[in-house]
């Protein structure tokens, strides 16, 4: 029976690649000269963005989430946090998304049950399996999730025949 994976995942190699260059990015441009102004990618999962004022994180935020663009992530992936003013100091905490979170796996089954195709759709974790008869239905389910707009990014992978 032909079958594939729903997943969401993001390469952690190319978000550090990324956060590298938007660090350097940082230390060059003339509006952050003298400002203490990086970014850190914390325990894999977050990145931590700090500056001297809260609107130079807006403009970092920019830096990196073009840097990511270029670097092939997706930045639906990012859930940005509230901008923390401590002293002389703000800081902001990007958590990076990894895997489907079970709320949203249960809208993607409800979802595909809705259009009444012959697929069976089970939750596995952080991810999706879908199996159905027939490699077409497999392909309209895949059509029909990147048509919604489910907030994260999703891959299929693990297509099997």
């Amino acid at each position: 029976m032909p079958s594939f994976d729903i997943v969401s995942e993001v390469d952690i190699h190319e978000v550090n690649n990324a956060i590298d260059q938007a660090n350097r990015e940082v230390g060059t441009r003339f509006d952050f000269k003298g400002v203490d102004a990086k970014f850190e990618l914390t325990d894999q999962s977050a990145v931590v963005v700090s500056a001297d004022v809260d609107f130079q994180i807006r403009q970092m935020m920019e830096i990196l989430r073009g840097k990511l663009v270029k670097r092939g992530v997706d930045i639906k992936a990012l859930v940005e946090g509230d901008i923390e003013v401590v002293g002389q100091k703000a800081t902001m905490s990007v958590k990076i998304q990894q895997g489907i979170e079970s709320e949203i796996a249960r809208k993607i089954v409800k979802m595909v049950k809705e259009t009444k195709m012959k697929v069976q759709t089970a939750i596995q974790g952080e991810k999706l399996r879908v199996n159905g008869k027939k490699r077409d239905d497999l392909q309209n389910v895949i059509a029909l999730l990147k048509d919604a707009n489910l907030g994260i990014p999703l891959q299929y992978d693990n297509f099997r025949d």
